[in-house]
């Protein structure tokens, strides 16, 4: 299997397995285990709590996915076809765009969204695996309806 093959083969497990509520095991499994992975969304923490800090590590990643649950219900996740995706062989990263339909659990309030992804990735153990999930989303909408003044 080619290097790009086995970039675009991760990161498409890992968007189809966050895209379909897969569980959290299922999830943790496309991440590092050696190499501490991070995941981080770009933003303001004053905005939410998954905001603007990195999660690190298997622990990280837990808590991190583990908010996003308790916080969010994510509806429609869709992903620009494969071939936008933005494959870089000697950064090994993929970047990519998706939509979802996001509603904050304790007001209700939901929005729709385009957001970018860009996935790190690194060989362990024979495979490609991510070491690091950065996401660009709309804060400021995740902000409004946290407290409740999405129009």
């Amino acid at each position: 299997m080619s290097k790009r093959t086995s970039l675009l083969t991760r990161t498409r497990t890992l968007c189809q397995n966050f895209s379909s509520s897969a569980p959290l095991p299922t999830l943790l499994s496309n991440f590092t285990q050696n190499t501490p992975p991070t995941a981080l969304e770009h933003g303001l923490p004053q905005l939410a709590p998954f905001l603007g800090r990195p999660f690190t590590g298997q622990e990280g990643l837990r808590h991190y996915f583990g908010l996003l649950s308790e916080l969010l219900t994510i509806e429609k996740m869709d992903f620009e076809p494969e071939e936008k995706w933005v494959v870089d062989e000697r950064a090994m990263a993929v970047s990519l765009r998706g939509e979802a339909r996001f509603r904050w659990n304790e007001t209700g309030q939901a929005w729709d969204e385009t957001f970018a992804y860009r996935i790190g990735l690194a060989e362990e153990g024979g495979e490609v695996k991510v070491v690091g999930y950065e996401v660009w989303a709309d804060t400021g909408a995740a902000y409004l309806a946290r407290v409740g003044e999405l129009e």
